[in-house]
């Protein structure tokens, strides 16, 4: 399933898109690289060995975004980088999360 959320193209939500249901939710968790629901966003930590690695993960992830019209919240720092995801448009996770998540996994 990873293998197929990377290979899709996030679209652009006009709110009128169903929400995913929970059994949605835990199958495309499920597919992903140690991403967890936190304060209801889709969120991963990484670490690193200093702040370069930090800096040019974040740069990498924020190519995919504009590539995919679709944002996470970045926060990095000296070893490490936390992102957040959410379709704010929708206020809920959508499976464009889980496309830039996936992708974010095949860096």
């Amino acid at each position: 399933m990873e293998t197929q959320l990377k290979k899709l193209k996030c679209k652009a939500c006009e709110g009128l898109e169903g929400n995913l249901s929970t059994a949605q939710i835990k199958k495309y968790l499920s597919t992903l690289n140690n991403w967890k629901i936190k304060n209801k966003t889709l969120h991963k930590e990484f670490k690193f060995s200093n702040f370069k690695e930090s800096l040019l993960f974040a740069n990498r992830i924020g190519f995919i975004a504009e590539q995919e019209g679709h944002h996470p919240d970045i926060e990095f720092g000296w070893g490490y980088a936390k992102i957040s995801l959410f379709t704010h448009s929708l206020k809920c996770i959508s499976i464009n999360d889980f496309i830039v998540a996936a992708k974010i996994d095949n860096i």
